[in-house]
């Protein structure tokens, strides 16, 4: 990655002094032309580097710059060391990447941030699957070809599976972004844009089509905006079951109809449910705590678990 590749030639030409185009270049492995296009990036940023031509010629800093990290509060460093996620950088491809950058900060700080910075990974880590996910149940093995696309502006075409009917498809998409939630990566893509999930991706090209990201494009707020539409679509039309709830049982999202509690503690709550089947599973989870009033399909459905079980458990062992 370009950012990575100018920290590097920095940090090279800080530590070594005088390097030349193609020693800089076999140090990064990538091309001489590239390394000339790096050198002129930070040029136009400002670093004061100069080159000289001639068999004793290369590039050096001017005597004296070093790259700092000046102006971090003890606050500032304890988030820079809590915001990383080994894991998804491993995921990613970035491990080693990650782990030598952590590094290299933690020497560059004083001596009273470092031990923040070191309190706080003694004490904090980030893990993001669910405990009952699997080791590998959403394994994205395009997710590093997808991680490129996005960082490139590199057009793909993929073949997705969805949910409903035709299940394959063919989609050509335009990486804005990667997000992380609950241990699954998702791409959000144009046109649209929309979201898909990299561990969905059953064939992926990357073209040699570039796109233009859209410059007001903000990957966090488009994020925060898809989740509130999510749960408002996942309810939507889909209709209420109504159930009776024991003293201390919860449901997300219930309504109560009455303020009557009766004699018993029971509570009768209006629930938006997305199906009779994602329903049935939800509130089986409760056990005796529930009784379901409505649908009546629901109320079958359960009730006939509840006979099936009683029956397999009455008679084992006897």
């Amino acid at each position: 990655m370009k950012s990575s590749r100018l920290v590097s030639i920095l940090l090279l030409l800080q530590t070594r002094g005088r390097l030349t185009a193609a020693q800089l270049a076999e140090e990064l492995e990538v091309s001489v032309r590239t390394v000339y296009r790096d050198v002129e990036a930070l040029a136009a940023a400002g670093v004061p580097l100069y080159g000289d031509a001639g068999h004793a010629g290369g590039y050096r800093l001017l005597d004296g710059y070093r790259t700092r990290l000046t102006g971090l509060t003890a606050d500032e460093a304890e988030a820079l060391f809590l915001a990383g996620a080994p894991g998804a950088a491993a995921q990613l491809g970035l491990g080693s990447v990650l782990a030598a950058a952590q590094l290299k900060v933690r020497a560059a700080l004083p001596a009273e941030l470092r031990a923040h910075a070191d309190r706080v990974s003694g004490r904090f880590h980030l893990d993001a699957p669910g405990w009952y996910t699997e080791a590998g149940a959403h394994e994205a093995p395009y997710l590093t070809a997808v991680a490129d696309a996005v960082w490139n502006n590199r057009v793909l075409h993929v073949v997705y599976r969805r949910w409903r009917e035709p299940t394959d498809v063919e989609r050509r998409l335009e990486p804005y972004g990667l997000v992380l939630k609950a241990g699954r990566w998702y791409v959000v893509a144009g046109p649209g844009p929309r979201t898909f999930r990299i561990d969905q991706i059953l064939e992926l090209t990357i073209t040699e089509a570039e796109f233009e990201r859209p410059a007001d494009f903000d990957l966090a707020a488009h994020w925060t905006e898809y989740q509130r539409g999510f749960h408002e679509r996942l309810y939507r039309d889909k209709g209420e079951a109504v159930v009776r709830l024991a003293p201390g049982a919860a449901l997300a999202r219930a309504r109560r109809l009455n303020e009557e509690v009766t004699a018993d503690g029971w509570t009768t709550v209006a629930v938006p449910i997305e199906s009779v089947e994602h329903a049935h599973a939800e509130f089986l989870r409760l056990g005796a705590d529930v009784e379901v009033l409505q649908p009546p399909e629901l109320r079958a459905r359960i009730a006939r678990t509840v006979t099936e079980l009683a029956a397999r458990y009455g008679t084992r062992g006897t």
